[in-house]
């Protein structure tokens, strides 16, 4: 009797384990390539980079260049986000969160200063952001 109910047991075991496996592979929708407090441009501006020419311009980037394969420039959209020059150090430019729609997908960017009567640096900075879409939709920046 024991041979039976372990036999049954076992089979039970091994059939609850032959289930369809679970696709647990989710796409990442971007990726945030640089975020630096310096090194930036002088003014406000966001950039949205399609075209294979003009991806191509950061790979020439020493800190991008093997951060983009040539599968990304042919499947891939990036955004430059540019905080302009600052007075101090401080200050950063960063994504505060990426929708994608069925037609767009949706950047919400958040630009942070430093705290009050905070320790920065006393010098001019140029805060920025470069981010790589993991898409070709139409990139809509709030």
């Amino acid at each position: 009797m024991k041979k039976i109910s372990i036999s049954l047991l076992t089979l039970l075991l091994v059939s609850c384990g032959a289930s369809t496996p679970i696709n647990t592979e989710r796409k990442v929708l971007y990726e945030v390539l640089t975020q630096q407090g310096d090194g930036g441009g002088n003014i406000h501006f966001f950039e949205i980079l399609t075209e294979p020419n003009e991806i191509r311009m950061l790979q020439n980037d020493k800190k991008l260049r093997n951060k983009i394969s040539p599968i990304d420039v042919q499947k891939s959209n990036f955004v430059i986000l540019n905080m302009g020059e600052k007075n101090t150090g401080g200050y950063s430019i960063s994504i505060e969160s990426v929708v994608e729609t069925d037609k767009n997908i949706i950047i919400s960017v958040k630009e942070s200063s430093p705290v009050l009567g905070s320790m920065v640096s006393q010098g001019f900075s140029y805060p920025f952001c470069v981010v790589k879409i993991n898409s070709k939709k139409e990139i809509i920046i709030k």
